[in-house]
């Protein structure tokens, strides 16, 4: 054997290597999202970063290439097509049959503050600028309240249904239009209110109940409350009604939790992910500053099928480790 040839056989062997290096993780991983059980804490936490298994996948199936093994090509190209799968779901696009009736548009945004943190000047321009006319915050403080009004936000959006606190359990509705209290999410640690909106256009009026959602993080001995918050916010849509659940979900559409609360289904979805929805499901939300770790989409606005939308964003507001989600939705009329 040549030099040439042996260096040629070694790089090989070295590819396979590699190639079977970075299949096992993303085997071990593509198992966990693919059986929807009630997996322990650290699971649950790698499943949030799914999306991102993609890249070791593609590697992998270069380096079988390079590496000239049959079965490790086979191996990783079906991992790969797993992982595109689970990238580009088929179930999650808007139904196609559009609302014959009137409809209301509304713009509607939502923000993590982090402890009441982010910054308020920030926030007031991207309400302003986009023609937000309902901003849910959660992690709302007194303090935030107070800059908030400083900033101009009583002015533009007027009603206003708060209750802050010093810690991560407070919450925020702002509206431009009147609305009331309905109630809270029952048994959670943190305060997810629901109100009733009655938006009005051109003398066209829509109601539509808005959930402000802020699940617990799945970590430690939590990871029980978070499924328990998550089966909660479910059930409030379960209701009648055009419904917004839009907040901070603390979980990913790889988890199995929240495509149950989608109620995912051989039907299609029950409700409607608006970021999925509108092929922008792998733009993260979170983490914006803070930790060094991969972006994972965690916020989300969620509604019932018949409401729809359209120009959904995501942006960075400074002093918050989540991102804003907007995009405005179209209501049936009342």
């Amino acid at each position: 054997m040549t030099a040439s040839a042996r260096r040629s056989t070694a790089m090989a062997a070295a590819c396979r290597w590699l190639a079977l290096l970075a299949t096992l993780p993303v085997l071990v991983l593509s198992v966990l999202r693919a059986v929807p059980v009630e997996w322990p804490v650290l699971a649950v936490q790698l499943l949030s970063f799914t999306p991102w298994l993609a890249v070791p996948a593609a590697v992998a199936v270069a380096l079988a290439v390079v590496g000239r093994s049959r079965w490790l090509q086979l191996s990783a190209g079906v991992l790969l097509l797993c992982q595109a799968f689970w990238l580009f779901p088929s179930d999650t696009t808007r139904p196609a049959a559009a609302w014959a009736g009137a409809t209301v548009p509304l713009t509607v945004m939502n923000i993590n503050s982090e402890f009441g943190e982010a910054d308020a000047g920030g926030i007031v321009r991207l309400v302003r600028d986009n023609g937000v006319a309902l901003l849910t915050v959660q992690e709302h403080t007194l303090g935030l309240q107070d800059r908030l009004s400083a900033a101009g936000l009583d002015v533009v959006l007027p009603y206003r249904i708060s209750e802050p606190t010093n810690d991560a359990g407070g919450s925020a509705v702002y509206s431009r239009y009147p609305m009331e209290l309905v109630g809270h999410v029952p048994d959670t640690p943190f305060k997810m209110p629901t109100v009733r909106v009655m938006a009005e256009e051109h003398g066209v009026v829509a109601v539509l109940e808005v959930t402000n959602v802020h699940v617990l993080p799945p970590v430690d001995v939590r990871v029980a409350q978070w499924r328990s918050d998550l089966a909660a916010v479910g059930r409030v849509a379960e209701r009648p009604g055009n419904r917004l659940l839009i907040g901070d979900f603390n979980a990913t559409y790889d988890h199995a939790e929240f495509r149950a609360l989608l109620g995912t289904g051989p039907d299609g979805p029950g409700l409607v992910d608006v970021g999925t929805a509108s092929g922008s499901r792998l733009t993260p939300t979170w983490p914006m500053e803070g930790p060094l770790l991969p972006g994972i989409t965690i916020d989300h606005l969620v509604t019932t099928p018949q409401v729809g939308s359209t120009g959904y964003q995501v942006r960075q507001v400074p002093g918050t480790d989540h991102a804003a989600v907007m995009a405005t939705l179209t209501i049936p009329a009342t």
